[in-house]
């Protein structure tokens, strides 16, 4: 061993060398890639869970058994997703992350926060439905009624009472509505238009909150003039239907050729 230990030429030294510096390789070897990595889990990484749905109670137990932690960062409100549950978190799911990572969640709140009620009267329903959907608020039930504004919205109400644009009201609310079905309460006569000039039967028609429906022009049969009234539908003094409601159609028939612009 001392004969091995003694350096007698430049080869020897060299030899010498040699041996400590790979001595000392597999010293920093064993340290930073055996010892390290069993102590500290150098490198290893989790693949974080999917959380969303999850209440907060489980959470705690779920994440631990996995090595990792959790904090409410946020709170929203989602309908119908169930309160106290994660709505979104970060990191994602899927991510690899170290032990003992913290992962940040939203949850979502058990009552639905307060806003303003927008204004949906004298709209249609199509633009109410779109509004309501902008507030996250639900489209509830529709009821016609009698009113000359076709398909306009004439109230709004929240479980049976109405509610003003600007009152306070739970996101997710649902909102009926009452609607014009295009029609009128007042009832009349039906008027006799044949044998009238259309522009005469135009003024009356119009006059009494009624409205023409087909206008039809035909060659007269008996040689009436052009623009003579010489049917209508319904008819008046008709057994069968003898009142009309503002708003309600009638049809005509007229004598003479298609004009160029035609009768509303």
């Amino acid at each position: 061993m001392s004969s091995f230990l003694k350096a007698q030429t430049l080869g020897d030294v060299f030899k010498h060398v040699t041996i400590m510096v790979a001595i000392v390789l597999a010293l920093l070897f064993l340290f930073f890639f055996v010892y390290l990595p069993s102590t500290t889990n150098h490198g290893e990484t989790i693949s974080v869970p999917n959380l969303a749905g999850m209440s907060v109670d489980e959470l705690e137990d779920f994440l631990a058994d996995k090595d990792l932690r959790f904090y409410v960062s946020d709170s929203t409100y989602e309908q119908g997703k169930e309160p106290f549950t994660v709505i979104t978190q970060e990191p994602k799911a899927g991510e690899k992350v170290k032990e003992g990572r913290k992962i940040y969640v939203s949850i979502n709140m058990k009552n639905p926060p307060l806003i303003k009620m927008p204004k949906l009267i004298d709209g249609s329903v199509q633009n109410a439905e779109m509004i309501l959907k902008s507030y996250d608020l639900n489209l509830g039930e529709i009821k016609y009624v009698p009113d000359l504004a076709h398909n306009s919205v004439l109230r709004q109400l929240l479980h049976g009472k109405e509610i003003q644009p600007g009152d306070p009201v739970a996101k997710g609310s649902r909102i009926d509505l009452e609607v014009g079905n295009g029609l009128g309460e007042t009832e009349l006569d039906v008027p006799a238009l044949v044998g009238m000039p259309i522009d005469e039967a135009t003024m009356l028609v119009t006059g009494q909150g009624l409205k023409f429906g087909s206008v039809i022009y035909m060659e007269a049969p008996n040689g009436e003039a052009d623009g003579t009234v010489l049917r209508q539908r319904p008819i008046a003094g008709d057994s069968v239907k003898t009142k009309i409601r503002t708003g309600e159609l009638i049809d005509i028939w007229v004598a003479g050729p298609q004009p160029v612009t035609p009768i509303q």
